[in-house]
């Protein structure tokens, strides 16, 4: 039984899998390789050399797409009292209190995109971390997800510019949107040079070695376009 429908199989023919591309060549042959009806999203996928059991070899770390992720992005904010008011003029989707808290809790609901919480409502969000931390939602310090009153303003424009937060999955793997096909290649290629800044910056202090093994970039169906690791990451230490 064939693992690809014919649609995916001739545009695999548009990539050579044997190839390590330039990143501007990688983006446009993703592009074109591209055949879903709908606006399939870029993404890259990041084979690190670190063991992710080691604390000090893990990556979790925050950029700002240049270019937004091209699509809506759906804000709740976890306050209270003059937090709340401060979250609602920030423009934030969702204000969650005890009410909605207990919603998460209890029907597992989780209809927005990115959570941002106040320090103080940090004691009621961390009983939500079975049902925000598997789906990454959980806010963080590290991540810039919990923040003081005076900064929701910021906290949310960012989030709905396209502030992305990623980490390394049990593999050491990482897997990051670049936003949408439609993109002009200088937009994916804005948003794919923020985010090796960020991986080069977030580097784990045990990592050793060559720390970036395999870049590859992909549409949502499409087939993958491997990236030469060592041209792109300009500059990554491998001592």
């Amino acid at each position: 039984m064939a693992l690809h429908g014919k649609k995916y199989i001739e545009a695999a023919k548009k990539v050579d899998p044997d190839k390590q591309y330039p990143a501007n060549e990688a983006i446009r042959a993703a592009k074109e390789a591209s055949f879903a009806k709908f606006n399939e999203t870029v993404e890259l996928h990041a084979r690190l050399n670190i063991d992710p059991r080691h604390s000090d070899q893990q990556l979790r770390t925050t950029v700002l797409l240049p270019a937004g992720l091209g699509k809506s992005v759906r804000v709740l904010v976890f306050a209270e009292g003059e937090s709340a008011r401060a979250a609602e003029a920030a423009g934030a989707d969702f204000v969650a209190g005890d009410e909605m808290i207990a919603k998460i809790r209890n029907e597992e609901w989780t209809e927005f995109d990115v959570a941002i919480a106040v320090p103080d409502m940090m004691r009621k969000v961390g009983g939500l971390g079975k049902v925000l931390g598997r789906k990454g939602l959980m806010p963080n310090p590290k991540a810039g997800t919990v923040v003081p009153m005076e900064e929701l303003q910021r906290a949310v424009s960012e989030a709905r510019a396209g502030r992305v937060e990623f980490r390394n999955d049990k593999s050491g793997n990482l897997h990051i949107p670049l936003g949408k096909v439609q993109f002009t290649e200088e937009q994916i290629m804005q948003n794919l040079t923020a985010v090796l800044d960020a991986i080069r910056r977030a580097k784990p202090t045990g990592a050793k070695g060559i720390f970036v093994k395999r870049l590859v970039l992909t549409t949502t169906m499409g087939p993958a376009v491997h990236l030469n690791p060592d041209s792109v990451m300009n500059g990554v230490s491998n001592e």
